[in-house]
């Protein structure tokens, strides 16, 4: 069987850039067939990130939703097109209420659009599919004629959903072996897992003749872990294989679900602290890169050289002012890893703290930007705003400050200090982390953070 996964197609989830570049490079390592991603939402960003994920995606199918409008079409071929093995996806409601009151179309009217979507998509890429979002609703002599457009129309696969998850598994899996006899191309399906049956719906299915299942890590349809463990434990015995990394997928999925639920650092809590005898390993400053790679993955992290990089020289800076342990490591981690090129970087520091009512608290900050040195002197109600007013100064623009928290990550007398800034810019909001033996040091490293995100979908 294959495997397309819908991780980066979950609703109300806003991955950042890089998490998004992180989730799909995991993908691409545990061998999962196709990789779904959504339809064009911002050009600038998201064609950005489906070329970026083409780069090094070279054995999945990249799959782009091709959206309802003839706007998100064209972004989406405009996206594909640097991908290895590109598809262009059609997602169309084929119940009647769907078709109704998503879609806006008579049932006449629906297939005339698919049709012409589809043949438009095969005319831009080889790869096409049809995937009719609620078609246990739907009408069978509809589905059975806006499945047999499609196929006529050029698409190469379809794929039929159960999108209630009201139907047994038994059931469901009768309902396909009749789609499979009305169409000539592989079938695929996809569950949601309201009833906790996705899995056993899609694995009947397969059993049956299905030729791919949609899957996604901490979504609603079918669990890309469950079904991990069903093929490796129950392949064998019935028969059916896919081309998983099977070995290494706790892990694999362990790193995806870091990213999709927002682990790391928890900011609302309060401080929890592990020694390091409790954390098995220390690290100082006489460890090299590849003492603090192994440590990192002990910590289940799987990095990729540039971040690896990144992490070792964040570790050597702190490393020259205390040992390094594993809450140490995975505040480094957070901190930067999974982050966007910088355009700004921070090279010195310098704040005074306000001395009663006659002096206010000032900041003299130098940052580099592409080779050149631009210094910002400023003063403000606190070491911290004054520090913040300096980096405006120095970049010539005032950005909304929408939230700012500090918390101790570690404890004693040299705890380090982390922080997240959140600015919004043109409506858009964008959090950065940045951590420290030095609480205004570690604010000073968010607020750059932020801000390089800012500028680099901004010069994109």
């Amino acid at each position: 069987m294959r495997i397309a996964d819908r991780t980066l197609c979950r609703e109300n989830c806003a991955f950042s850039f890089k998490e998004k570049i992180e989730i799909c490079r995991q993908l691409e390592k545990l061998k999962v067939d196709v990789i779904e991603l959504p339809a064009i939402d911002n050009p600038k960003t998201d064609i950005l990130f489906v070329r970026t994920a083409s780069s090094f995606a070279g054995a999945s199918v990249l799959s782009v939703c091709v959206g309802m409008s003839s706007e998100s079409f064209d972004h989406a071929v405009q996206a594909i097109s640097a991908a290895k093995h590109p598809r262009l996806r059609v997602e169309v409601p084929v119940s009647p209420v769907g078709m109704e009151y998503g879609a806006h179309k008579k049932p006449p009217k629906m297939i005339e659009w698919v049709a012409a979507t589809v043949a438009k998509a095969k005319a831009a890429c080889s790869d096409v599919e049809l995937c009719a979002v609620d078609a246990t609703r739907a009408e069978p002599a509809f589905l059975t004629a806006i499945l047999t457009a499609a196929v006529e129309a050029g698409a190469t696969a379809v794929t039929v959903c159960d999108s209630t998850g009201e139907k047994m598994p038994d059931e469901f899996a009768a309902f396909v072996k009749g789609v499979m006899d009305t169409v000539t191309v592989p079938v695929g399906v996809s569950c949601d897992d309201k009833n906790a049956m996705a899995a056993a719906a899609a694995i009947l299915a397969v059993r049956i003749g299905a030729d791919t299942v949609k899957t996604a890590v901490e979504g609603a349809c079918v669990s890309l872990e469950d079904f991990c463990g069903i093929i490796r434990n129950c392949g064998n015995h019935y028969g059916f294989t896919a081309g998983l990394q099977l070995t290494e997928y706790h892990r694999i999925l362990r790193q995806i679900s870091r990213v999709v639920a927002g682990k790391g650092i928890d900011r609302g809590a309060s401080v929890n602290i592990a020694s390091s005898a409790e954390s098995g390993f220390t690290l100082d400053a006489r460890d090299d890169k590849n003492a603090v790679a192994a440590a990192v993955a002990k910590l289940g992290y799987d990095l990729s050289e540039e971040d690896v990089e990144a992490v070792y020289n964040e570790f050597v800076r702190v490393a020259a002012k205390k040992t390094v342990g594993a809450k140490e490591l995975e505040a480094i981690v957070s901190g930067v890893a999974m982050q966007v090129p910088p355009t700004y970087t921070l090279v010195s520091y310098m704040v005074n703290s306000s001395g009663g009512n006659a002096l206010a608290a000032s900041a003299q900050i130098v940052l580099d930007k592409k080779g050149e040195q631009l210094q910002g002197i400023s003063m403000g109600d606190g070491p911290i705003d004054a520090a913040f007013v300096a980096l405006e100064q120095i970049m010539g623009c005032h950005f909304e400050l929408d939230d700012f928290q500090i918390q101790a990550v570690t404890e004693g007398k040299e705890a380090m200090g982390s922080a997240l800034v959140k600015l919004r810019a043109e409506g858009k909001l964008y959090a950065g982390t940045g951590i420290s033996t030095d609480i205004i040091g570690a604010s000073i490293r968010a607020y750059l953070s932020a801000v390089n995100k800012i500028v680099f979908e901004q010069t994109v």
